[in-house]
């Protein structure tokens, strides 16, 4: 079965609690082995995600397509840790 890629753009995400997720913004292609290598979910839940941020998830955990995407995993809640540039980093002696 052939499915164009644009049809997942703007579906809502669900998780397999039936909590919404997000919304699929974008589809990023493994190109070695040609197949949709994950979802990036875009306007996501806050309940969920620290600040509705954006988040890509491995498309092996997605379970359907149809009108929805099914989720067959996601985590409980993502915390998102916001990474310190090396040059602000303090070097203690």
């Amino acid at each position: 079965m052939v499915t164009e890629l644009t049809q997942f753009v703007g579906r809502p995400v669900y998780n397999a609690k039936g909590t919404f997720v997000g919304s699929v913004g974008n589809v990023v292609i493994d190109l070695p082995t040609r197949r949709v290598g994950s979802l990036l979910i875009t306007r996501t839940n806050p309940a969920l995600i620290d600040a509705g941020r954006d988040v890509a998830v491995p498309y092996r955990w997605v379970s359907a397509v149809g009108d929805i995407v099914l989720l067959s995993t996601f985590p409980e809640h993502v915390t998102v840790v916001e990474e310190v540039p090396a040059e602000e980093k303090k070097i203690e002696a």
